[in-house]
């Protein structure tokens, strides 16, 4: 089978629109599936910063939907023609899968970061018949196709606009589910969220839809605006004595604090911003060293990474959908669809922050 995706062939190269070829269908456990949308995740872009370590060239791309072509087999619990999100890749059976917690699956950085399964590495090669990396988060998405495990792909109502629903599976989801998931916050708590990208207006979102006063801090003014408009208080991150002004605004300090941006500053005043037994948590990953202020984490406050919103997204992913319809989870707001040809304007813009959440989406579906 051959189609049209994105291959990024090195860390400062762009991507290319290239024929691919997929040499074999879904396996006993697989789905093919057509994809309408996918998001564009910082994780991605993230691999221009880790030469040597996820390996090149690939097909990048984790936050797909799009509708079931072909299936492995009945077992698969899906059909085609069936729409669906497509999430991270687990194993099913370790330990932390078989407790519901599959963001922190014993092979999730081999299997989603690193390589993916190594029995893919010979299906997926380029027009001239070399190999590409193996699946990127048990997707590249940045495809007209993609072969997924089945157990990463959620079935969605197909009258949803299934070509906007990729980023639930990984941005959205992350930042919600840290709220909804992790914080468990509600009515009469407080959440300060450091940073009002995708994940940090999706924890905001969240935030405000469970009844918890929230506050947002970022250095960009069109995304505090953003902030304000799903119910956070608005704070610049250049405010003076920033953890004294959350302090004020929370009467005492916030229950919790969530932060996107791996500053070691802002997460110091992330701390500082805390109440007794507040929690702070972190989802982006950490590039230099934290040090932490003496008495940060005295009486009883604690800090702690946060994968994927803590999320099964079989069960997280329905619920947004259903805060959504409610008007609850406006996340449609935060996207600009670009044609798969625009990919690399789709970067340069998110990297600029012109925009919260590009989708690309493949030619059939471009508007």
């Amino acid at each position: 089978m051959t189609f049209d995706a994105a291959v990024l062939r090195s860390p400062e190269g762009r991507f290319a629109v290239e024929k691919v070829l997929l040499h074999t269908g879904p396996a006993h456990d697989e789905i093919l599936v057509r994809i309408a949308g996918c998001g564009m995740c910082r994780t991605d872009l993230a691999v221009r910063g880790s030469a040597g370590r996820s390996p090149l060239p690939a097909v990048l791309g984790h936050e797909g939907a799009g509708i079931v072509a072909e299936t492995g087999g009945p077992h698969t619990g899906l059909n085609n023609g069936d729409h669906v999100v497509l999430s991270f890749d687990s194993c099913g059976h370790c330990r932390s899968c078989l407790n519901a917690a599959p963001a922190y699956c014993d092979s999730f950085a081999a299997l989603n970061l690193f390589g993916g399964r190594k029995e893919n590495a010979a299906r997926f090669t380029d027009a001239a018949g070399k190999a590409l990396a193996p699946r990127w988060f048990g997707q590249s998405s940045f495809a007209e196709y993609a072969v997924v495990p089945a157990r990463n792909a959620v079935r969605v109502d197909p009258a949803l606009p299934v070509e906007l629903l990729g980023p639930l599976g990984c941005g959205f989801l992350t930042g919600a589910g840290a709220v909804l998931n992790s914080f468990g916050a509600g009515p009469g708590e407080t959440v300060a969220v450091f940073g009002a990208g995708a994940v940090g207006l999706a924890a905001v979102m969240a935030a405000t839809a469970s009844g918890a006063l929230t506050v947002a801090v970022d250095q960009y003014p069109d995304r505090l605006v953003l902030a304000e408009r799903y119910g956070a208080i608005p704070l610049p991150a250049a405010t003076s004595d920033l953890s004294t002004r959350i302090r004020q605004l929370t009467d005492g300090g916030a229950h919790f604090a969530l932060d996107t941006t791996a500053a070691p500053a802002l997460i110091n005043d992330a701390l500082r911003s805390l109440r007794p037994t507040g929690h702070l948590g972190l989802v982006a990953r950490l590039r230099t060293a934290l040090p932490i202020e003496p008495g940060a984490l005295d009486r009883g406050r604690r800090i702690s990474h946060i994968c994927e919103g803590d999320a099964v997204p079989g069960l997280l992913i329905p619920r947004l959908i259903t805060m959504w319809q409610a008007g609850r989870f406006p996340f449609h707001e935060l996207i600009r669809t670009y044609p798969l040809a625009d990919i690399n304007e789709a970067e340069r813009d998110c990297e600029a922050g012109r925009v919260v959440k590009p989708v690309v989406v493949p030619p059939e579906r471009s508007r």
